[in-house]
């Protein structure tokens, strides 16, 4: 999906970054990424800084400002309030970050929340960035917190096409949509390949699957709360269009993101809903291997006390004939059998009689 048409494509030499407007000796920017100024698609000025990007815009009326900042200040913010006459609820958003993808008009202003997601290989994890921007008639304001999205790529390609460009700073907001859906995608195709990954782990009986599963789960739950909210945003762009008048390219190139980013939203619920299924698989297959496992205990607890009873059995047997050979080996003066004539059968048949006896009692309770 590409929100830049076919026609609007410059040629392989235009994809090149665009050189930078010489610096005029300012070397501390600030937060400020790039402060640009535009007049029918094309660069006119490259301010160093944010006052004298608000000088040179007054000195354009039919201009437009393109300013991107990274994690700004709130002194800066307030600069910019008081310039473009910005909310002060959306500058507050703006300020604390951490905000739920949203879109809300104040005036001519429209202010823009949106949920960056790329997809890290190394880790084999998703990381978000948070962006917001701020679209009047003759500004866009982007303010990021995080390394997502690429707004450098976005600002190359919006150059390369200024007849796109020359649509104002609607083109530039529909573009920032389409880099942002388009950044979804290989987060996709990399949660895609980690889930089939699990499925070959839950039945491989890994025991570190479940934690991987749970991780996994919890960066779904992030992923949808950055995707849900954007269906709803895109109807809302569209059904303003006749109200704002939106130019009629616009409105092609918004309806494709949005079906993309419908695509993605089911995706995501997918996912959720596939790693639930996972989740529950391995909890039955942990149980059963819990349960084979407790059942090979008990069967060698079984037959370990099978053994001993069959040895405690003929430890008994063995100790009759000792006790008896052990009274009768103590020689004392006054022991009658001893004299006995027939002494020594008595006490052999005595053991024999004792031995036969416990072989049955052992035999009849199965312990032999």
């Amino acid at each position: 999906m590409s929100l830049y048409p076919r026609r609007y494509r410059p040629p392989a030499a235009a994809d090149a970054p665009v050189p930078p407007v010489p610096p005029s000796g300012r070397e501390d920017r600030g937060s400020v990424v790039e402060a640009v100024l535009y007049r029918d698609g094309l660069r006119v000025s490259a301010p160093d800084s944010l006052a004298e990007t608000y000088r040179r815009l007054h000195e354009y009326p039919d201009g437009m400002a393109w300013i991107g900042l990274h994690r700004p200040t709130e002194a800066e913010l307030l600069s910019l309030a008081a310039e473009f006459d910005l909310h002060e609820l959306a500058v507050e958003d703006a300020l604390e970050a951490h905000q739920r993808p949203k879109l809300e008009r104040y005036g001519d202003t429209l202010f823009v929340v949106l949920r960056a997601a790329r997809y890290l290989d190394a880790q084999e994890e998703v990381d978000f960035g948070e962006l917001h921007v701020f679209v009047g008639k003759d500004f866009l304001i982007t303010v990021r917190h995080g390394a997502a999205p690429d707004l450098s790529a976005v600002r190359r390609r919006m150059e390369g096409t200024p007849e796109l460009l020359a649509l104002g700073p609607e083109a530039v907001l529909y573009a920032i949509l389409d880099t942002v859906v388009d950044g979804y995608a290989p987060v996709v195709a990399g949660v895609q390949i980690d889930i089939d990954e699990i499925e070959t782990e839950v039945f491989g009986n890994d025991p570190a699957v479940s934690r991987r599963i749970y991780e996994l789960a919890r960066e779904m739950v992030e992923f949808q709360r950055a995707t849900r909210p954007l269906v709803g945003m895109l109807h809302g762009l569209m059904a303003g269009f006749a109200k704002y008048g939106t130019h009629e390219e616009l409105q092609r190139y918004l309806r494709d993101v949005a079906d993309h980013v419908t695509h993605i939203s089911e995706r995501v619920d997918g996912f959720r809903q596939a790693l639930a299924d996972i989740l529950t698989v391995n909890a039955t297959l942990v149980t059963q291997q819990q349960n084979a496992e407790m059942r090979a205990l008990a069967e060698a607890g079984f037959e370990q006390n099978e053994e001993i009873k069959k040895i405690s059995s003929w430890a008994a047997i063995l100790f009759a004939p000792t006790l008896v050979g052990t009274v009768y080996g103590m020689n004392f003066d006054h022991m009658p059998e001893l004299h006995w004539v027939g002494g020594y059968p008595f006490a052999v048949a005595l053991m024999a009689v004792v031995c036969v006896s416990l072989y049955v009692v052992f035999k009849r309770r199965d312990w032999l």
